[in-house]
């Protein structure tokens, strides 16, 4: 994450995607790197909000296992998983980066370590346990999270299972002159 030369937060969405891709470039086992290869495609489909793609990446009937105050809060699915993926359009919270600072693979599951910054107005900001000063404004949120990505024997990705920690009081208000355009195109139009 930077800000360019007029103070505007520059989040990169494509980061993770190629940040596995280099993984999978170094990585000689042809299923390890088939699996690295879902989920670059995965993630790529996430930053473009490309829910047919990200679809596309995951079996029939997925199951994802995201751990928030000791219970598993994830879909399960298809149309679990599409509902999950369809409110992170609604609420307009696909502006982010995941920073992958470890990667781990072996034959059934990919494992990625980071951190994930992300613009959230302040109302979901706050419904996803931030505390906010002004629902009408924006925030960076940021949260460490550790993602295993489990695959069955013919290499189709099973869902997710995340662990993500966050300090609920370190959402930072955003001018608006720090917001992208990328992020303010989402909100064109909107009352």
């Amino acid at each position: 994450m930077v800000e360019n030369d007029n103070g505007v937060l520059a989040l990169d969405q494509a980061l993770s995607a190629r940040q596995v891709d280099e993984r999978r470039e170094r990585t000689v086992d042809e299923r390890q790197r088939s699996l690295l290869g879902t989920v670059a495609d995965h993630l790529r489909a996430e930053g473009t909000a490309d829910v047919d793609a990200l679809l596309a990446t995951l079996v029939e009937q997925p199951d994802y296992h995201l751990w928030a105050g000791g219970r598993d809060v994830g879909p399960k699915g298809r149309d679990g998983v599409l509902g999950y993926y369809q409110q992170l359009v609604d609420d307009r919270r696909q502006i982010l980066e995941f920073d992958i600072e470890r990667i781990v693979v072996d034959d059934d599951t990919v494992v990625t370590e980071g951190w994930i910054r992300a613009i959230n107005r302040g109302d979901i900001a706050r419904r996803r346990g931030w505390e906010v000063d002004d629902e009408e404004a924006s925030y960076l949120v940021t949260q460490r999270a550790v993602i295993f990505w489990p695959f069955d024997a013919d290499g189709r990705m099973l869902g997710e299972d995340g662990y993500a920690t966050w300090d609920p009081q370190g959402a930072r208000r955003l001018a608006d002159h720090e917001l992208p355009d990328v992020y303010r195109r989402l909100f064109a139009g909107v009352a």
